[in-house]
């Protein structure tokens, strides 16, 4: 089981986070892809396509959603578990919901603007962003993403791949359903959201990996121990050049702890030498877990 700092956080500010993500994915899938046709995929790309083919006052793309979203928490509950489940179900009930107000409150008979390729980026951004909120929490907006969740699991795709696994035949079919040019439109912006996910993900779990190299390691251990509560690993090691004994300090740190420990450095410690990398897989007690 994947351990995460997101989990140390309350669960409150857990339902919270998720809530932004709903909603900032609701604004990218009501103002920007359902006007468009880009059926970029996911259970809102399957509802744009089946509102297409059976047109009905009462089915309505939002509503196809809530059905679709229903059938594949089943799913989802038994083969993810039921703590999973129990979120994806807050989220996607949410997201129905959200779309429908949308639909009442401001309806649209047209794109906002004349310019596709911006409204394509919107509609793929916003949704992406959305998502990765969400996957950082471990939790899903349902649909196609509980089948992409399921595919990481029992393989080693990256989830913006296997976001693509399972999605591509859903934006592949708007080529028939819309027509080329908005067939097109969505199959990039499938290939644009695996990559935003991807991205955004990674972002979320970005740490700072310091090696500092220093005669005088104490302040520093003690300012990275005591200050940033965080550990550090002491190596002896030889100058080459000028035969000097000196202490490598190896600490991971998340990027505003890196942000003060450069600043410490620079004030307190200006001759120290730093190699800085970034990760996003530090497993051990603090980051990941197996």
């Amino acid at each position: 089981m994947r351990v995460t700092q997101a989990k140390q956080v309350s669960g409150f500010q857990r339902y919270l986070y998720l809530t932004i993500g709903i909603l900032i994915t609701a604004v990218g899938i009501y103002f920007f892809k359902f006007p468009n046709n880009f059926s970029t995929g996911g259970v809102s790309g399957l509802s744009l396509i089946l509102g297409r083919v059976f047109p009905s006052p009462v089915l309505t793309p939002s509503v196809f959603m809530l059905i679709i979203n229903a059938a594949l928490l089943v799913v989802g509950f038994v083969v993810l578990g039921r703590s999973f489940a129990f979120s994806t179900v807050y989220c996607s009930m949410l997201l129905s919901l959200a779309t429908a107000a949308m639909e009442r409150i401001w309806p649209l008979a047209a794109p906002m603007t004349n310019q596709p390729l911006l409204e394509l980026c919107f509609a793929v951004l916003l949704p992406a962003f959305g998502s990765a909120i969400l996957f950082h929490y471990d939790a899903s907006s349902g649909g196609t993403d509980i089948i992409a969740m399921i595919v990481r699991k029992y393989t080693s795709m990256n989830i913006g791949m296997a976001l693509m696994v399972a999605d591509a035949f859903i934006a592949g079919s708007a080529i028939f359903i819309f027509g080329v040019e908005a067939g097109l439109f969505s199959i990039l912006g499938l290939m644009m959201k695996s990559l935003m996910v991807d991205f955004v993900t990674d972002s979320f779990r970005m740490r700072k990996c310091f090696q500092i190299i220093t005669t005088n390691p104490d302040p520093v251990v003690k300012f990275i121990t005591v200050d940033l509560h965080r550990g550090a690993t002491l190596e002896d090691v030889y100058g080459a050049y000028h035969h000097e004994k000196k202490t490598m300090i190896i600490t991971v740190l998340t990027r505003a702890q890196a942000l003060m420990l450069r600043r410490y450095l620079h004030a307190n410690d200006p001759h120290a030498f730093m190699i800085i990398t970034s990760s996003t897989e530090i497993v051990g007690k603090g980051f990941l877990s197996n």
